[in-house]
């Protein structure tokens, strides 16, 4: 798999955002990535050095449109700690 495939984009949220000051960042990844492979991956991209790699599963939710039902896809989390005077400059402005 490639860099690009693997991380697929960052999650922004108020809870990731607080996240940052802590020097831990958070992306959406491909399902079938483990945690080596993703820490490669943000090595690759961003130029940084990973520290830890924390990940999780996200089920999708069920969702309604009148009487049709359906389901938000299953995701997965990668939560990302950099090595001190590291930083991802995507995040910056936040």
């Amino acid at each position: 798999m490639e860099a690009r495939d693997i991380v697929i984009k960052p999650v922004v949220t108020e809870k990731s955002t607080d996240l940052i000051s802590e020097n831990k960042y958070t992306f959406q990844v491909d399902l079938r990535a483990n945690k080596a492979q993703i820490k490669d991956a943000i090595e690759e991209i961003f130029k940084v050095k990973v520290t830890r790699v924390n990940t999780a599963r996200v089920m999708g939710k069920m969702r309604r449109m009148g009487r049709t039902e359906g389901k938000r896809p299953d995701w997965k989390k990668a939560i990302v700690t950099l090595a001190d005077g590291h930083s991802i400059e995507v995040f910056e402005g936040l």
